[in-house]
């Protein structure tokens, strides 16, 4: 791929300051880029790069415009910029439009103008394929599904049965949707499994880390709205519901019957308890823990902050103290009063 600067800032959207007859071959980092490469700048501990950067042209703020040494593409979100400009320089190559001739699709099964199916997929009964999707190697989409258009799963990818699919959903290896959710009953000392029977509904430009699950629901289905991401390693539990825009990053985990409203994030390892409901635009903390419903949008965190393991050893013996200690608070109190 190669594109002048000039054609980039038009396709960016971009104020065009200095030559704009560079080529531009790739994307890079500040500290690695060479020439006929453009770089950003939309973290400011990033800055004291860009006097040493070797980039052919960098994306920055206004603000920041004035202390690029070369050409520059101003804009008021650099780094929403840098992501657009990736996909001109996808790198992947690019899948055969077919159908691999060691690939099984069942007789019933819809497939979509335009399809990519590789080696070793298995396609159930009435599946339907929209138009443009690609279906990695080895992956597996079980009876009743439906994948809407230019859907894009991996290698090695699981769907269960009644599993739909908006459009342009991704999801990446080793993830798996639509596996009985966590639901047993207890019989005098056993446990008796809880046949779930929902299904799974992901909405459009969804995209889904490497070795996630999502699980069906036991009696209506799991919900993940549009424009939701999740990275690797996040559990959604049966029957949760995910609003549009909510992020979940690497180890989050939302328990059964949870509902999270649009535009929530999970930070890493972050957990949810069950049957909660959480208010649009609210962010959870690293390794937090909510355990009780949230009806007012912002960040929440538990745990304590980091600290030396010595400090950290007073402050648990203290922790273990906090009861006595109120009751003896209440004592002086009441004595102060009488």
């Amino acid at each position: 791929m190669q594109i002048s600067l000039t054609e980039l800032a038009d396709h960016l959207g971009a104020e065009l300051l200095g030559d704009g007859d560079i080529t531009i071959t790739g994307v890079a980092t500040l500290k690695d880029a060479t020439s006929g490469e453009i770089a950003f700048l939309a973290n400011e501990s990033y800055r004291k790069q860009l006097s040493d950067s070797q980039a052919s042209a960098v994306i920055v703020r206004p603000a920041d415009a004035e202390s690029v040494a070369g050409s520059a593409l101003v804009c008021d979100n650099p780094y929403l910029a840098f992501a657009r400009t990736t996909h001109l320089f996808d790198n992947r190559s690019p899948a055969e439009v077919g159908v691999h001739p060691t690939a099984v699709i069942a007789d019933s099964a819809v497939v979509g103008a335009d399809c990519r199916i590789a080696a070793n997929v298995v396609i159930g009964e009435h599946v339907e394929l929209g138009e443009g999707c690609e279906i990695g190697p080895g992956t597996v989409i079980g009876d009743q599904c439906v994948l809407g258009t230019q859907c894009h799963l991996n290698a090695n990818v699981t769907l269960y049965h009644d599993v739909t699919l908006g459009e342009r959903v991704r999801i990446h290896s080793g993830t798996v949707i639509g596996a009985d959710g966590f639901g047993f009953a207890p019989d005098q000392g056993r446990w008796v499994k809880i046949m779930q029977l929902g299904g799974v509904r992901i909405g459009n430009d969804v995209e889904i880390g490497a070795n996630s699950c999502v699980d069906r629901g036991a009696l209506g289905d799991t919900i993940i709205g549009d424009n939701v991401i999740l990275d690797n390693h996040v559990q959604i539990a049966h029957n949760v519901e995910l609003g549009d825009g909510t992020a979940a990053a690497a180890q989050a985990g939302v328990a059964g019957s949870t509902r999270l409203g649009k535009h929530c994030t999970l930070a890493g390892n972050a957990g949810v308890a069950g049957h909660l409901e959480l208010c649009d635009g609210v962010f959870v903390a690293p390794k937090t823990v909510i355990s009780k419903s949230i009806t007012q949008a912002g960040g929440y965190a538990t745990g304590t902050a980091q600290m030396p393991i010595n400090e950290w050893r007073k402050s648990a013996t203290r922790f273990r103290q906090l009861d006595s200690m109120a009751r003896r608070i209440k004592d002086l109190e009441k004595q102060l009063k009488d």
